[in-house]
């Protein structure tokens, strides 16, 4: 999911650490739903009042993550858990030392193959060659391979993050239709899966307003209304 809180020009800021004070507003990490957010005013609704949704912002959220994406595959190298190239990079594999397994989104898909193998190791593509060979000193990288702990899980999960909000080919800019799925917001400074000490409300772009407790693990709305996460329904719109 993605937290945004409200700038003093009252525009919604993608807070991709999740701290920047305020009271977030919380979006799952897909391309359709940040869209439908904007295009049907959800962020007002939620924040109350008027918002300024620019119509770059899944774009500036996609930029955020790449960054993040970065900053954690740069710190992984400087503390020496991860290394570029396919003879490095398989050496670590022959001897389980990779956690997570970065390639570049751009490279061979036979060649990524091939180095894998039938090894089930966690991999990831969210940046080009050119991206990943910045970072190690080189015009182009391909493979890169991250130790376990916990720099490979959180590169692993922001390249899940930024996965979802790069739109699927063609339809960037397209219509949603009335039975896709709806954008909704949850309201609330909390991250999700903790324990609120009140409901949180929810709020679908299309007008119905729902209370929620706990967890929201859902971002979904159907056609007969909202789901209370265990796939009931919540009422009719």
């Amino acid at each position: 999911m993605i937290r945004f809180v409200l700038s003093p020009d009252r525009v919604p800021v993608p807070d991709l650490a999740e701290r920047l004070p305020g009271r977030g507003m919380w979006l799952s990490a897909k391309a359709d739903v940040i869209e439908q957010a904007i295009r049907r005013g959800a962020f007002a609704k939620a924040a109350r009042g008027e918002v300024l949704a620019p119509p770059d912002l899944r774009a500036t959220v996609e930029d955020g993550l790449r960054g993040r994406i970065r900053d954690l595959v740069g710190f992984a190298r400087r503390a020496g858990q991860a290394v570029s190239g396919w003879q490095a990079a398989r050496e670590w594999l022959l001897a389980g030392r990779v956690g997570l397994l970065v390639q570049a989104a751009d490279g061979s898909e036979a060649e990524k193959a091939r180095l894998l193998g039938p090894r089930e190791v966690p991999v990831a593509q969210p940046l080009s060659g050119a991206e990943l060979g910045a970072l190690f000193g080189r015009d182009r990288a391909v493979h890169v391979a991250i130790a376990p702990g916990r720099l490979a899980e959180r590169i692993a999960a922001e390249a899940a993050r930024l996965a979802g909000v790069i739109p699927a080919a063609g339809t960037e800019g397209a219509t949603p239709q009335g039975e896709g799925q709806r954008a909704r917001l949850r309201r609330g400074g909390r991250k999700p899966g903790e324990n609120p000490a009140r409901s949180d409300e929810t709020l679908a772009p299309g007008g119905a307003k729902g209370e929620t407790s706990g967890p929201q693990g859902a971002e979904q709305v159907g056609r007969d209304g909202a789901t209370d996460g265990k796939g009931r329904s919540r009422g009719t719109e």
